[in-house]
């Protein structure tokens, strides 16, 4: 049985000039213990997708689908306070700019605690020592130290960790990482992708990967979907989409990389794409 499965997704956002419709019938499912990617360009809908499925959406959203269930859980069917009983426990998001995400005006021990308070009904102790397992887990160093830091005091390779850990703390069976990645350099990169990776396979989780870099994919994923303009474009096992990409979109995304640059100038996504559809 699928961990996630999602049918004919729509999100739509009033605005003065209309109805503008950010997801449009999107599918997908997930199992457990399997890492999917979704990929494309900012603005295809890949965040708007999953924020719909943890109930994280403002209220100007106006979320649809044919099915949305968690664990053989209906989340269309839900309350706002059914919803809160899986979400950051069953199912946990790691959310862009981890500077942005943290609350400032915490200390990073206080957030990581908050968590286990609440989903787990741990005491002061157990919270304390939990938490420095989990910083220690995710490579931070001196963590009953840090646990009192703010979040300006801590790095943004560190902040990521940090929201990683909040993310992980109570074992959820399914992880979505938004770009997690996003503005830290290649070095840094790379260990937050290894240990994404080590905790996936540790804890058995079902995880979906949000990036637009083609890299991570090929790094990390089972499977693979393509996503523009809030519609899926191709979904594929990871090599068959590299090696045999099936939409023009695809074939597009694939060639605009740097790698495969065969000229002077790199040509843009819409230009390939365009000539794709053209032919």
């Amino acid at each position: 049985m699928a961990l996630l499965e999602i049918e004919n997704l729509v999100v739509e956002f009033q605005t003065s000039t209309g109805a503008f419709r950010a997801v449009d019938g999107v599918s997908l499912k997930v199992d457990p213990g399997e890492v999917l990617a979704i990929v494309g360009e900012s603005g295809s809908g890949k965040s708007v997708s999953m924020l719909a499925a943890m109930g994280l959406l403002p209220w100007t959203a106006k979320v649809t689908a044919d099915k949305m269930v968690f664990d053989g859980q209906n989340l269309l069917g839900m309350s706002g306070a059914q919803r809160r009983q899986i979400i950051g426990k069953d199912m946990s998001m790691i959310f862009q700019e981890p500077i942005a995400s943290l609350n400032p005006c915490f200390t990073v021990g206080f957030q990581i605690e908050e968590v286990l308070k609440i989903h787990l009904g741990l005491d002061k102790a157990a919270r304390r020592k939990r938490a420095i397992e989990l910083f220690e887990a995710v490579g931070i160093p001196n963590p009953a130290e840090r646990l009192n830091h703010f979040p300006h005091q801590m790095s943004g390779g560190q902040c990521q960790r940090v929201m990683i850990a909040i993310a992980i703390a109570c074992n959820p069976k399914l992880l979505i990482a938004d770009e997690p990645t996003t503005a830290l350099d290649v070095t840094i990169q790379k260990q937050i992708l290894d240990l994404l990776m080590r905790l996936q396979r540790e804890h058995g989780m079902g995880l979906i990967m949000i990036t637009h870099n083609m890299g991570v994919v090929a790094e990390t994923a089972d499977r693979v979907i393509v996503q523009y303009k809030g519609r899926k474009m191709e979904e594929a096992d990871v090599l068959s989409l590299f090696e045999a990409p099936k939409s023009d979109y695809t074939r597009a995304l694939l060639a605009a990389l740097p790698d495969n640059a065969t000229g002077d100038r790199l040509p843009t996504i819409g230009e390939l794409f365009n000539q794709g559809a053209a032919q």
